[in-house]
């Protein structure tokens, strides 16, 4: 078998044998574990797409829609197809890192060794088998750094001509493509533009970084004219966030950054990425080398912003993804015995553990209570819930459905059996390009967890029955309680929508 060249260097026909086996199993997986509440919510953006959404902007929505376009009738609604662009841009993307490691870092076997410890972290591990926008953003930040790795040589009188210029097209693209499947990708922007500043001030004398920078503006144009035609809802949704000021709490929400961060990237993986940047770092303060200062732009913002934010808030596990692609190839550049040792534990350390992870997920055949079972709490019972939900419809003689949380509301609506209509009742799904639910008069079932507070009165219903309620269940274990209520539609409803049906 003819071997791939990057950077150079041959890539052993093993690793494309490794890699190709390690997406086999992302993709069994990806078509066998339940979908979770978000993914179905994505899902349902699938199937009324649009330039932007309240949460997020709408890349997640378009690879659900090629994913489950691309697998036909047999799978188009099942979990494959709207999965099966993660495991495959997972695939595409380790290519390209090792790539990117190979020209950032020669002579140092920087791409195998970046590759392995970024596929061995339990965050690409689920995201490889999962579909949320830190799938598509975690690709298209990969592309970024791939392209950024083409113009930041030791030298840059070595890419002075076109040819190496026109890569910022490539960087510009790309990039806004990131923005495109999340807002995180501000960092990435801030992250080209500190390099710039720091390392690489001979481009701004060159046409090729604004000329990305404008291919960059028009990829996001989309987005940002969605957002500024609904009043900038997705970005005040966003800075929500930075009104929160709680540093009483700071030790606890530390302590949690970094015990999520132990744990999604896995010990030694962690260990190892944390000592690359700190290498990183030593060596862009002392010579502003262009590789290693573009390692450090492109990791140490986002690092700061959510250890700041953590004296405010609960920093969300998979936030510090964005860190760990320049992070693996910092670590990779590690070069001390002792550091290098650690490599091969540190793959199979953490391919071990996003095994397990996809077992417990796939089969739930560890004996572990629910309540310390993530993939239960996100993925267990709601086909029976569904079947629940649908039996106390027939015997009320209810018309629809509805569900006043987002998650909730859209499993019912992938899920249900039957034609009846399931209604969303949240604001955020006024800006879908969904029909409105005229249910004046009409019967229908609620469903409301049963940790949320119960409605005073009727709330906006003209009338609001409890008659039962419902569960989530794993192997006779409870994983939810939802009340069930029989209600009335009014006429004065505006954020009941009609969510699509499989």
């Amino acid at each position: 078998m003819p071997k791939l060249v990057m950077a150079g260097t041959p890539v052993p026909t093993l690793a494309f044998v490794a890699l190709a086996a390690l997406t086999l199993v992302r993709l069994v997986v990806a078509a066998t574990v339940p979908l979770s509440p978000d993914e179905t919510y994505y899902w349902v953006w699938s199937r009324a797409l649009a330039a932007g959404y309240l949460d997020h902007p709408p890349m997640v929505a378009l690879w659900i829609r090629a994913g489950t376009s691309l697998t036909g009738r047999a799978f188009a609604g099942g979990a494959l197809g709207i999965r099966l662009l993660a495991p495959l841009s997972v695939a595409l993307g380790s290519w390209l890192l090792w790539d990117a490691a190979e020209r950032l870092l020669p002579g140092r076997r920087a791409g195998p060794i970046a590759t392995g410890l970024l596929n061995a972290t339990l965050l690409l591990g689920v995201g490889a088998v999962t579909m949320t926008p830190d799938t598509p953003l975690l690709f298209f930040w990969v592309c970024t750094l791939w392209a950024l790795s083409r113009v930041c040589p030791a030298h840059i009188e070595d890419v002075a001509g076109a040819s190496a210029g026109t890569w910022w097209l490539a960087v510009g693209l790309f990039a806004g493509l990131a923005f495109d499947s999340k807002y995180t990708a501000g960092f990435l922007v801030l992250g080209i533009a500190l390099w710039l500043l720091v390392a690489g001030r001979e481009w701004l004398a060159r046409p090729w970084p604004w000329l990305g920078l404008m291919v960059g503006l028009l990829v996001m144009a989309p987005v940002l004219a969605w957002n500024a035609a609904h009043g900038w809802a997705s970005f005040a949704k966003q800075g929500e966030r930075i009104d929160a000021w709680r540093p009483a709490r700071a030790v606890q929400y530390l302590g949690e950054l970094a015990g999520s961060q132990l744990g999604l990237a896995t010990p030694l993986v962690l260990v190892l990425c944390v000592a690359g940047l700190v290498l990183a770092c030593r060596l862009a303060w002392r010579g502003c080398a262009p590789a290693w200062t573009l390692l450090v732009t492109l990791s140490l913002p986002a690092a700061a912003v959510f250890i700041e934010h953590a004296f405010a808030d609960r920093v969300q596990g998979n936030w510090p993804a964005i860190i760990y692609p320049t992070a693996a190839i910092a670590a990779a550049g590690l070069q001390a015995p002792a550091w290098r040792r650690l490599y091969r534990p540190a793959v199979l350390l953490g391919l071990g553990i996003t095994g397990v992870v996809y077992l417990q997920a796939a089969t739930a055949l560890l004996p572990v209570p629910i309540r310390f079972d993530p993939s239960a709490l996100q993925l267990a019972g709601w086909p029976g819930l569904a079947t629940q939900v649908e039996a106390a419809r027939q015997r009320a003689g209810a018309s629809f459905v509805a569900a006043d949380q987002y998650g909730v509301a859209s499993e019912l609506a992938y899920r249900l059996a039957g034609n009846a209509p399931v209604l969303g009742t949240e604001a955020r799904w006024r800006m879908f390009d969904l029909p409105a639910a005229p249910l004046d008069g009409q019967v229908g079932i609620l469903v409301q967890s049963a940790r949320r507070e119960a409605l005073s009165g009727n709330g906006p219903w003209q009338a609001r029955d409890l008659i039962g309620t419902a569960a989530r269940q794993r192997d006779g274990q409870t994983v939810e309680t939802y009340r069930l209520y029989r209600v009335v539609g009014s006429s004065s409803m505006p954020d009941a929508t009609m969510l699509p049906r499989r």
